[in-house]
């Protein structure tokens, strides 16, 4: 199964060997190798640290969790909303707009049909979902090709001790 974002992990202890030709070895642990001699760092004090570059990520990854993530803000919108127009329906704040709108427009009869708000809700909320995610899915491979380019995201984790 191929990871969802390649990185290149190394560790260094307080004080890591090296050999002859002075390249480190034995602390040194990649987790997937995407540059050939990855950059280790010694402590200089504290605890042991890992430098993580994270190279690549999955498309497929980043679709599912995206349409994961805006789903449930569509959910989360869509129940506040029905909070909302049950808040303002219970105080008699639906019948004062449309009163108001039946005024404006001169129409006697100017009525808020509630299941066709829902429904032009959820619907107009699942295509922005589906663009949303197209357009994070190729920001995501805009990222592969300029990590390909400049290198990756690096983070450098301290262990506190």
């Amino acid at each position: 199964m191929d990871p969802a974002a390649t990185v290149a992990k190394t560790s260094t202890g307080a004080d890591p060997a090296t050999d002859a030709k002075g390249k480190l070895v034995g602390k040194k642990t990649p987790v997937a190798e995407s540059n050939p001699e990855p950059r280790l760092e010694t402590s200089t004090g504290g605890g042991r640290r890992s430098r993580v570059e994270m190279t690549r990520v999955d498309l497929w990854s980043v679709l599912k969790v995206s349409l994961c993530f805006y789903l449930a803000g569509l959910v989360i919108l869509i129940l506040a909303g029905l909070v909302i127009w049950l808040l303002l329906d219970a105080s008699g704040g639906i019948k004062n707009f449309e009163s108001f709108m039946g005024d404006i427009l001169g129409a006697k009869d100017y009525h808020l049909v509630a299941p066709q708000l829902l429904l032009g809700s959820v619907l107009v909320g699942l295509v922005l979902v589906a663009l949303i995610s197209i357009v994070t899915v190729i920001a995501a491979a805009l990222y592969n090709v300029f990590s390909d380019m400049v290198g990756g995201v690096e983070v450098t984790f301290v262990e506190a001790e």
